[in-house]
């Protein structure tokens, strides 16, 4: 059964890692293609990272820690990545297309 929930947690996050790796190559400014590896691939990561933990903890006695610290690390550095770049960018004022929703909230900097 296991390898089942295995299987299938390796279809989930390996689609979500390709969603995200086609959203960073299609999407038509920087602040759209920063939503492909910090929410999409994030997520793929994660559902590759609980396959190897279920996997590992059904093939040896104890639980795998190093899924675990991965994870951890992976949830905690993409979110603030991305904002640091988003940050990075607007110091810059990188330029950005109509569609951008969110520019009106963006504060001068001074």
């Amino acid at each position: 059964m296991f390898e089942w929930i295995v299987s299938i947690l390796l279809l989930i996050g390996g689609a979500f890692v390709l969603v995200g790796s086609i959203g960073l190559v299609k999407m038509p400014d920087f602040f759209m293609r920063l939503h492909g590896p910090t929410k999409a691939t994030t997520l793929g990561m994660a559902c590759l990272l609980t396959a190897s933990m279920v996997f590992f903890s059904n093939t040896q006695a104890d639980l795998s820690m190093k899924e675990i610290l991965i994870s951890l690390f992976l949830l905690l550095t993409a979110p603030i990545s991305g904002y640091m770049m988003i940050k990075s960018a607007i110091h810059h004022k990188v330029e950005s297309i109509e569609r951008t929703q969110g520019k009106d909230n963006i504060e001068d900097d001074v």
